[in-house]
């Protein structure tokens, strides 16, 4: 293992912190694009600096209250958040979130002291296993959709949706915002899914955006705000269940917000300049990355349940490659996003000089 370990006993270094901060940046970031917590990219990352898996997830969902608040805001302003579908959707997450709590908790302890390897390690490895398979097919299937070589429809695809809604599975529900009507039973499903995974691995969003998306119908800017407005909810609950539990570190909570409530506003405002389809790819490329990252710090994790027969003097090398590989993927997809945004930005200023000089030039005369 990492020789640093978040507990309540240990003092947290200055440049753990900084890890911990620039974390919570591009986790913000991402999140304000894409429309996810942000998660997917900040609980692998705590892991690979030493914090067990239960305790990331904790101290990222308590997180994910205040960051989700200021996002749903700032997606508020500009009409992408369907309220009436969040709170459908949190009927199911809550129950969600308290089944993967219990889950995650009994792992833990179950080392016997609840603070032993084994323990530990079963739980790093459930959350790993968890990450990799969900989110390995989430990520395949939004590039499948943002590179489909029929590109007529220039929008997400419809298919599901449209069959679902001819089922007729009553009653259903039309929301005014989203512009949609689903079956009530449908909405429960994905509720509860949304909240299990949200619960488990510290990320939601990529269930409930593509299942909105998808399944739903929801364009793909209302299905980001109303995931960060259900993310409110989802995250005070997980809060209140994972602190119960002793299973959240008040330091990485804050340390986290200190970065994401700066890169929140980057992605929210990526979202206003950039193509639908773009968000999509950048989305997907990410996931993978991160997917891959996740996958190479299982054969640690297994040689300490006594799976795996190897030297645990490679454990610090798994972690390290894990951690490389999670850092390029946040800092690619954080790089697209500036770079577009500085594009958009500078564009802007020289529209806005040129209408200038236009107004300044003189009219002439006899």
């Amino acid at each position: 293992m990492p020789e640093l370990i978040f507990d309540h006993f240990i003092p947290l270094t200055l440049d753990a912190a900084l890890q911990v901060i620039f974390l919570g940046f591009i986790g913000g970031t991402l999140s304000g694009f894409i429309g996810s917590g942000g998660a997917f990219f900040m609980t692998p990352g705590m892991m690979n600096l030493g914090v067990p898996g239960v305790v990331a997830v904790g101290s990222n969902i308590t997180h994910k209250f205040g960051k989700a608040m200021i996002g749903s805001k700032a997606h508020s302003v500009m009409g992408h958040v369907d309220k009436k579908l969040g709170i459908y959707m949190l009927l199911t997450a809550a129950l969600g979130i308290r089944l993967a709590v219990w889950i995650n908790s009994s792992l833990f302890k179950s080392g016997g002291d609840g603070n032993g390897e084994v323990g530990g390690a079963a739980a790093n490895l459930y959350i790993s296993l968890v990450f990799v398979c969900i989110l390995s097919i989430v990520a395949l299937s939004i590039l499948r959709d943002a590179y489909r070589k029929d590109k007529r429809e220039g929008g997400p695809s419809t298919r599901i949706a449209d069959y679902l809604g001819r089922l007729k599975l009553y009653p259903v529900i039309h929301f005014s915002v989203a512009d949609v009507s689903i079956s009530l039973w449908i909405i429960l499903i994905v509720g509860l899914a949304t909240g299990f995974l949200a619960g488990t691995i510290g990320v939601g969003g990529f269930i409930g955006v593509p299942a909105m998306i998808y399944i739903f119908g929801v364009p793909t800017a209302v299905a980001a705000g109303t995931e960060l407005y259900l993310a409110m909810f989802m995250g005070a609950w997980g809060a209140v269940n994972y602190a119960f539990e002793g299973m959240v570190d008040i330091r990485l909570t804050m340390l986290l917000y200190i970065g994401s409530l700066v890169g929140i506003h980057v992605g929210v405002y990526g979202t206003k300049i950039v193509k639908e389809i773009y968000i999509r790819q950048v989305t997907g490329f990410v996931i993978l990355l991160c997917v891959a990252s996740r996958g190479i710090a299982l054969p640690m994790y297994l040689r300490q349940l006594g799976y795996l027969d190897i030297d645990p003097s490679f454990d610090p090398y798994f972690n390290g490659v894990s951690k490389i590989m999670l850092f390029v993927a946040g800092i690619s997809g954080v790089g697209l996003i500036l770079i577009n945004v500085f594009r958009a930005y500078r564009q802007r200023m020289q529209i806005r000089e040129t209408l200038s000089f236009r107004r300044e030039e003189p009219t002439g005369g006899p």
